[in-house]
């Protein structure tokens, strides 16, 4: 009987179980370290500047100096992962973000920190496709979204992680080195043991993969390969930037991506000091504090993603959410720490929520052919929001003692976006000069 049962079993299915179950737990753990040493920095702003005299405004620009470093080295990273494999890439990857987030601790002016900031960008640039080339190598075409979904909830669990883990390491002290010097030199260095924990637990080819039955690796590797074959056989179509740029449609859902961006990372990296300003709180305190916003933020993006699928109008849900971001985001700007706090809750639900609404408006859109370049170019260009949002933030709080004039700038940005949500259309509504570029590329 137990022999009929262990037939009956698809070999296949148990072989993509096994993958999930290796592999998941440690991208998982990984996408929240890359997180966390991304925007720790947002913990310790007064600190730097009590200890080496950084303001806002060399705060402001080195926390986006972060996103120049890796929107320029995204490329050739992606290029050198093909060469190396994806196993020995993020190894690279990981090993050198470590270093570079560790090495945060010996910051001792601004030019350090700008340095440091603009290299922590290069080192992690093709984290993010260096595990989604690798699942393509490991999973078949049906089980890789699932797969990406639960690699993506990284960044959701690390903003709930990030305030009380950050806040509980500043409270360190010994060595003659301070909380915020402790908290780095720890961060970075999980990051490093990652290193060595990625490069034992990964493996370059299927047929490397010890924990796989010799059936379970040749029915898992026939059934990629027939996949790549056939992706082969269809064909495709490479469009160069600036024809995919003379695409109206195209210019909007940079935009909307970009204005959404904007509100998420000027939130990420200005939220602690607008919990400090509540007084009297210490630094694990406003860690805790931190993470209830995305708590919040978390429910609320399941809750539009349940109503957006039971009621589709996808360009409607978006402009809900934009608009309870810009609301929170105007309401933020009372003078009262406490209110402010309540309200940058609310904000939260709203840009948070749109984030994910977004995505499936340029899916619906765009062919088939050019929807994976597009989609990289829309992320590239709505990432320098996480630039230009805590610069202009630090600007105006070393210039003018408060940051109420981007609050306000972010709120309209929200309403325009929210509004030039219902200017976007799908597949059927395709923009000629897109689909004639098509033909010219394919015939």
């Amino acid at each position: 009987m137990s022999s009929t049962l262990a037939t009956a079993v698809n070999p296949l299915d148990s072989a993509v179980s096994k993958v999930k179950r290796h592999v998941l737990p440690l991208f998982l753990i990984m996408s929240i370290a890359n997180y966390i040493d991304r925007v720790n920095i947002g913990f310790v702003n007064s600190h730097m500047q009590t200890d080496l005299g950084i303001g806002a405004a060399a705060y402001g620009l080195g926390s986006g100096l972060f996103f120049i470093g890796y929107a320029l080295f995204e490329v050739p990273s992606n290029v050198l992962m093909q060469k190396y494999g994806a196993r020995a890439w993020l190894t690279r990857i990981m090993g050198t973000w470590g270093l570079v987030a560790g090495a945060m601790a010996f910051v001792w002016n601004d030019t350090s920190f700008y340095v440091l900031r603009f290299l922590l960008g290069v080192a992690e640039a093709g984290f993010f496709p260096g595990v989604v080339y690798y699942f393509t190598q490991w999973l078949p075409q049906k089980e890789r979204g699932k797969a990406v979904a639960v690699f993506l909830s990284g960044s959701a669990l690390a903003s709930v992680l990030s305030g009380p883990v950050t806040g509980s390491l500043l409270s360190i002290r010994g060595f003659g080195l301070q909380g915020w010097q402790w908290m780095f030199l720890i961060e970075g260095g999980f990051s490093i043991m990652l290193c060595g924990v990625s490069w034992m637990l990964l493996k370059s080819h299927i047929r490397d993969a010890t924990w796989l039955t010799r059936e379970e690796q040749s029915v898992l590797e026939r059934s990629i390969v027939a996949e790549q074959a056939e992706r082969e056989a269809q064909g495709g179509a490479h469009l160069p930037t600036i024809k995919l740029l003379k695409d109206p449609q195209i210019l909007l859902f940079c935009f909307l991506y970009f204005a959404i961006q904007l509100t998420i990372y000027a939130a990420t990296f200005w939220l602690p000091t607008i919990i400090r300003k509540m007084g009297g709180l210490t630094d694990f305190q406003v860690g805790m504090l931190n993470a209830i916003p995305w708590l919040i933020a978390m429910a609320a993006m399941y809750c539009f993603a349940v109503l957006s699928a039971k009621w589709r109008f996808q360009q409607a849900w978006l402009a809900v959410a934009l608009v309870i971001a810009a609301c929170g985001l105007f309401a933020s700007t009372s003078g009262n720490p406490v209110l402010s706090f309540v309200a940058i809750c609310f904000s939260a639900i709203g840009f948070k929520a749109a984030s994910s609404l977004f995505w499936p408006i340029p899916q619906g859109y765009l062919d088939a052919r050019v929807a994976a370049g597009v989609i990289a170019l829309i992320n590239s260009v709505g990432n320098l929001g996480g630039f230009f949002a805590p610069a202009t933030f630090g600007y105006l709080q070393q210039h003018t003692g408060s940051i109420t004039g981007g609050v306000y700038a972010l709120g309209v940005a929200s309403l325009i976006a929210a509004a030039a949500g219902f200017l976007t259309r799908d597949r059927r509504g395709a923009h000629r000069e897109l689909s004639e570029a098509l033909r010219s590329e394919v015939h």
